[in-house]
């Protein structure tokens, strides 16, 4: 593909930007006709290979047929036909050879797994990404994103072969790494930031220091990372930067031309303060919702009306509601899930997605609750296996991120990172009593504990005492749930643990996840995360 002169490049760059403007409006009328169209052209895919054959995919099948017939999956019931495809056995999940498997971050579940990496999956990430960044275009009403480098500190594109059979060798990394690979030329000369080969650089100490040293002296005028990296690496940025004389307080002091920081993976909320500070204050935040199975949504309005579902990439969404949801039942609750024409506002959805990545009504793990329906508009609420609901209390990432931050800007404190798990409490027999009545179970009774690490330099240091105070009230403002365990006495008041900094990136190290595109889950109902915090670390005081 030829490479253009920069000046015709942004002169497309507007013209495209102006014709996505009117694209948007004639989405916000045309999204189910989009969504016919993508269960179309992937059933006539998916129906050509073995694995969807017999789960009764059929080449263009109306929905009520494919809900009735194809169960929900799970990646665990997924995994031996992945394994067959690295093997290199053809038309498994998706018709010829896959040689390309991106690697989970393994957040829910503790094990990173291998998901397949197909053209078309490629082709889909190509065309959601640039879709997204002309979102933010029409947002802003220019294209001055596009007249910079834009710096994307994403995992390694470091591949690792596995897996032994006919055919090519395949190859497994992260999936972003991967994408980085398969940049089209146009953005690779243009736009792409540090370059494949510091991307390679596994040690995170090292690329930063090499990715410092390349994109200094360029013209950055968009810089993406998940929040908790983005931090780190805008500290690191600005030593590097600075000079004698001379203390850079944020980046735009350094690129003049900084205007957008890209984000997703985790709620901005508890590194936004610390953000908007290091990187300018001119700089605009934009939002995006993007997994290994695919890209599903971007920010197109301010942030507080959620970030737009995009129908017209290729994908087929369904949505079941999480009060209907059950894990255990997959086969069974297929039938209950509804399409994007018929969401409901103020629901919260457990997402099923179709892709041309092999993934039929596939199990993503996200919870989401729409704002709007024309468009579709959602916010993120949490992970369907990331929730607090040990005690059936069922509070979710969204409340305990809103409500912690709510106490951090009321009272002064500067937030690092968290961790919430459930902390059972064994209940004394009751008086006179030797064993339970027949037939009947004791009551769980537990509480909440709380890892927190503040910002060191935090001005007010409160104590665990405190702040479970201030949290245990301000949960049971927001959450029925918790507050209706919280006066029936299922639980007591939370126990919070103030740890000292570098805790949980001690955790991260040694689970061997500091870098990339690994993050912190934020809240488990089992002690997965909080056993392992305990037992690397003996200095957390109450």
């Amino acid at each position: 593909m030829p490479v253009w002169p920069k000046s015709i490049y942004t002169f497309g760059v507007n013209l495209k930007t102006a014709g996505v403007e009117w694209k948007l409006l004639r989405k916000k009328r045309a999204g189910p006709a989009f969504q016919e169209k993508a269960l179309g052209n992937l059933t006539k895919r998916l129906a050509l290979a073995s694995y969807w054959q017999t789960a009764g995919i059929e080449a263009g099948m109306p929905y009520a047929d494919f809900r009735a017939r194809v169960p929900l999956q799970s990646l665990e019931q997924l995994t031996p036909a992945i394994e067959r495809m690295q093997q290199g056995e053809a038309n498994v999940l998706w018709p010829g050879r896959c040689s390309l498997f991106a690697l989970t971050a393994g957040t829910t579940t503790g094990k990173p797994r291998h998901l397949p990496v197909t053209e078309e999956l490629l082709a889909h990430f190509r065309r959601a990404g640039f879709d997204a960044l002309l979102y933010y275009t029409v947002r802003v009403g220019h294209a001055g994103a596009f007249r910079g480098r834009h710096l994307f500190y994403s995992g390694s594109t470091a591949l690792t072969p596995i897996g032994e059979g006919p055919g090519p060798t395949p190859y497994a990394g992260d999936l972003s790494g991967i994408a980085a690979l398969n940049l089209p030329a146009w953005a690779d000369k243009h736009l792409y930031e540090p370059g494949p080969t510091i991307a390679q650089i596994s040690d995170w100490d090292q690329q930063i220091a090499a990715l410092a040293a390349r994109t200094g002296p360029r013209d950055v005028s968009l810089f993406a990372a998940l929040p908790s990296w983005a931090a780190l690496i805008t500290d690191a940025l600005r030593d590097k930067y600075s000079i004698a004389n001379r203390r850079i307080t944020h980046l735009q002091a350094h690129w003049p031309n900084l205007e957008c920081y890209v984000h997703s993976g985790v709620p901005i909320a508890p590194f936004s303060d610390e953000l908007r500070q290091a990187l300018g204050p001119a700089v605009k935040f934009h939002e995006v919702f993007a997994a290994s199975e695919g890209f599903f949504a971007a920010q197109d309005a301010d942030a507080n009306k959620g970030l737009r579902l995009m129908p017209d990439v290729g994908i087929f969404y369904e949505f079941i509601p999480l009060e209907e949801f059950d894990e255990a039942r997959l086969s069974q609750i297929g039938p209950k899930a509804v399409p994007l024409a018929e969401v409901k506002v103020g629901i919260d959805y457990a997402m099923i997605i179709t892709t041309p990545g092999g993934l039929a009504r596939y199990l993503l793990g996200d919870v989401v609750r729409f704002l709007s329906t024309a468009p579709p508009r959602f916010v993120y609420v949490g992970r369907t296996r990331l929730r607090l609901h040990a005690f059936e209390e069922n509070v979710s990432e969204k409340d305990l991120t809103e409500v912690l931050m709510t106490i951090c800007r009321r009272r002064g404190w500067r937030l690092m990172n968290f961790h919430v798990a459930p902390l059972a409490i064994a209940a004394p027999a009751p008086t006179g009593a030797t064993r339970n009545p027949i037939g009947q179970k004791p009551s769980p009774k537990g509480r909440h504990e709380w890892w927190i690490e503040l910002k060191p330099g935090t001005v007010a240091t409160p104590t665990g005492v405190q702040m479970a105070a201030d949290l245990d009230a301000e949960l049971q403002r927001v959450s029925p749930s918790y507050g209706t365990k919280r006066e029936t006495g299922v639980l007591d008041a939370p126990f919070v643990r103030l740890v000292m900094p570098g805790v949980f990136e001690h955790w991260l190290r040694y689970r061997q996840k500091w870098g990339g595109q690994h993050k912190t889950p934020r809240c488990r109902s089992d002690r997965l995360v909080a056993d392992e915090l305990g037992s690397i670390t003996h200095f957390a005081r109450d």
